[in-house]
């Protein structure tokens, strides 16, 4: 095997071992709660038939609102325990998450 060769697997298998490490308790939690709150975006409630229907008015937007912006929260600080191995933090950010956004 050519020493350019050996070099360049080296470099890969550490790169690899790095980003390894990066990950934290939690990430493929997170990765998936990610994933399925990005999925409700892509629903029905999109559609433009669905939009022409008269809008909700008064505390319901608002309450939806807060909630989504209290789960999103969540999972910010889930990220932040996540990056220092606070697996407990990081499960009970999870856990509220889920919560907020209605996923069990």
């Amino acid at each position: 095997m050519r020493r350019s060769h050996v070099v360049a697997l080296a470099a890969v298998a550490l790169l690899g071992n790095v980003a390894a490490a990066k990950a934290g308790p939690c990430t493929g939690q997170i990765v998936i709660l990610e994933q399925e709150v990005g999925s409700f975006t892509l629903g029905p409630a999109d559609d433009q038939s669905t939009r022409q229907r008269q809008p909700a008015v008064g505390p319901v937007p608002n309450a939806a609102s807060r909630a989504n912006a209290d789960a999103a929260a969540a999972l910010a600080r889930a990220r932040r325990a996540d990056a220092i191995g606070d697996v407990n933090g990081c499960n009970k950010a999870l856990d509220e998450a889920r919560f907020l956004y209605g996923i069990q």
